[in-house]
């Protein structure tokens, strides 16, 4: 499936994209799912809700 998630901004950073997308319910879910290695960016495991992309930079997101 292809979602395109317009920003706002000129940066997002992981979490909200994940909670803009509605592929979590809420802040609290998308921290869980992203410390737990559950969701993949561009076929890499990520752990850390600080990492911003810009609208040129916006991943391909699995969430196991």
């Amino acid at each position: 499936m292809h979602i395109d998630v317009p920003i706002s901004g000129d940066t997002i950073k992981l979490g909200q994209f994940l909670k803009l997308a509605n592929l979590v319910e809420s802040g609290g879910h998308a921290k869980e799912a992203i410390s737990a290695g559950e969701v993949t960016v561009n076929n890499e495991v990520v752990t850390s809700r600080a990492v911003s992309y810009t609208h040129l930079t916006l991943p391909t997101i699995l969430l196991v």
